[in-house]
């Protein structure tokens, strides 16, 4: 039997530690993350995978009604944007950064700014 060489063995030990960091990092995620913040995490998962078939099947399937495809597609990045700044306006975390913004409030700005994108798509279709 051969003996591994110290190249093999150190890339072995790297892939170990990136392991253990991301082991780590999940671990860290699912125990200090609030229940409120995973759920917008989820949403905006669901917006980027939303965005990528939007923008596959204009690839595959062609563009014909291209206002269609900006304005889903853009509705899909606008979203994203807002929800992320929900997301670091109600994180715990980041308190001190938005002394004077309730969660409430954050949640308010974030459904008028949805409704204001939400119109302004809809319309782009014509």
């Amino acid at each position: 039997a051969s003996k591994p060489s110290k190249a093999t063995s150190k890339v072995s030990a790297g892939a170990q530690t990136w392991d253990r960091v991301i082991v780590n990092v999940y671990d860290y995620y699912q125990k200090q993350t609030p229940q409120r913040t995973k759920l917008i995490d989820v949403f905006m998962a669901f917006l980027v995978l939303t965005g990528g078939v939007q923008f596959l099947y204009c690839i595959l399937g062609g563009n014909y009604p291209f206002n269609s495809f900006l304005s889903g597609f853009g509705a899909t990045v606008g979203q994203f944007v807002l929800t992320a700044s929900l997301r670091i306006q109600t994180t715990e975390a980041n308190k001190s950064d938005f002394p004077s913004v309730s969660p409430e409030r954050a949640f308010a700005d974030y459904i008028v700014c949805s409704l204001i994108l939400h119109f302004f798509c809809i319309n782009f279709i014509n």
